[in-house]
């Protein structure tokens, strides 16, 4: 099978290293479970397989309160028990514990986030994947619901430099409000959520909020009951996304994939079966718009890596065996040990008429948005020096070996266990944005709860 250069897949082992607690819902262990079953399928072999950069505090400020970052790069358990004005501050606590090693973590998510984004706009992939990002909580000076760097909302900062129009697309079953709120005055990104509403975290994302300003009509919310299926979330996701492709025209999406939307979840209250969710990134395929895949939310862990494990397949357009073949987490998969995550028998409190109703508010928001909205042209800017002060590697010629620091070697060192191409783009991280105090909104989240 011929690998597929054009997309890319980023993926850390350490990842699955780190822990929010015993009782936390939040298990970056199902990164690794998921990449298991991705090497055991042979996936890995069908596409560029990358360490990502690490993230520094400075890549991170590009959207981020400095204050908040300085704290996050140095928080612990002991310092938030000495410092905790700023810890119920920053973190909150609860849904966001200072554990060990957060910062570490963060950088990982965010670090492959960026360099997926970079990858994208030097046209060297038009799929990029990275199931370890898609933290769409948190906000500009605060961490929120399991979130503490906004991975995406720096991705997507990365790709407006090169793309005039970016789509953000949600179809977790949390509201994603802190990429909405981070681009809620701007019309060059258009966020879009499908998302349970109600009594619920974090209580934002009703039909009616549309963004303000120039950002007036360029956010989208579908907010959804309970229960929601296959066949019903179907039914208004494919039209009001080819309505926004129509209208929008982005040069690039970002899609956030969370996992908590399907059937059985810990934390979520849809229906869907694991088919159900990846038609959804199988149809954004459709359109022909290079296309970033994170992750996000998913509490079942085995359900998140089959999930995740299956949508890589239908990224790369490959058929896979229903029966699960051996791997290092195969007896969390019992008893059925199959690739499926069926719908239950749950009730469906999204009528026809309900989902008909809320299809023709959307788009009576939709036609008053002009189509492609223009923007002024300039020369793109160099991509930011790295913090030895060297350029990009995609701008160095000849021998990339000879010119790279020490750093950036160490960075390509990975245990013999693991399979990576080297990815000499990726590895610079980036220093100042131009964009980091634009488009930002100090909205505050209508009833919002931890989770």
């Amino acid at each position: 099978m011929p690998l597929r250069k054009r997309i890319t897949y980023y993926y850390d082992e350490e990842v699955g290293n780190y822990t929010y607690g015993y009782a936390h819902p939040m298990k970056p262990f199902r990164m690794r479970m998921a990449h298991s079953l991705v090497t055991a399928y042979g996936l890995d072999k069908q596409m560029n397989v990358i360490r990502p950069p690490r993230a520094t505090a400075l890549d991170m400020t590009r959207f981020h309160a400095d204050d908040y970052v300085e704290f996050l790069s140095r928080v612990t358990p002991e310092v938030a028990d000495i410092e905790t004005e700023h810890a119920n501050v920053y973190l909150g606590m609860d849904d966001c514990p200072p554990f060990d090693g957060v910062f570490e973590f963060c950088s990982i998510s965010a670090g492959g986030s960026i360099a997926g984004a970079k990858r994208i706009n030097h046209g060297d992939s038009d799929i990029v994947i990275n199931w370890a990002g898609g933290l769409h909580h948190a906000k500009k000076g605060a961490a929120s619901g399991f979130c503490y760097i906004n991975d995406i909302v720096l991705a997507i900062l990365e790709l407006l430099r090169y793309h005039q129009r970016v789509l953000y697309l949600d179809i977790d079953v949390h509201h994603g409000d802190g990429v909405e709120e981070a681009f809620y005055t701007t019309d060059r990104v258009m966020s879009v959520s499908f998302h349970k509403f109600g009594d619920f975290f974090p209580g934002t994302g009703h039909v009616s909020d549309v963004g303000v300003a120039k950002g007036k009509g360029y956010a989208v919310n579908v907010p959804l009951r309970d229960g929601i299926d296959d066949e019903s979330y179907k039914s208004i996701f494919q039209p009001v996304m080819r309505m926004v492709m129509e209208r929008f025209r982005p040069g690039a999406i970002v899609m956030q994939c969370g996992t908590d939307s399907l059937s059985g979840d810990r934390i979520g209250c849809f229906n869907l079966s694991m088919k159900g969710h990846a038609a959804c990134v199988e149809f954004m395929k459709s359109f022909g718009v290079p296309l970033f895949c994170l992750g996000g939310g998913g509490y079942t862990i085995r359900n998140v890596a089959r999930t995740w494990a299956y949508e890589t397949s239908v990224l790369l357009g490959q058929e896979l065996d229903p029966v699960l073949p051996y791997n290092d987490y195969y007896d969390f998969y019992g008893p059925e040990f199959r690739l499926d995550v069926p719908a239950s028998n749950m009730d469906n409190a999204n009528t026809p008429e309900h989902l008909d109703k809320l299809f023709s508010l959307i788009a009576e928001h939709l036609r008053s948005v002009p189509h492609a909205p223009s923007v002024q042209m300039q020369e793109v800017p160099r991509d930011w020096p790295d913090s030895d002060g060297e350029e990009d590697d995609h701008e160095l010629d000849a021998n990339p070996e000879a010119k790279s620091s020490q750093r950036q070697r160490d960075a390509r060192v990975v245990p013999h266990t693991e399979l990576y191409d080297t990815d000499t783009d990726d590895l610079s991280p980036a220093a100042y944005n131009p964009y980091r105090h634009t488009g930002t909104s100090t909205r505050p989240a209508r009833g919002a709860s931890g989770r």
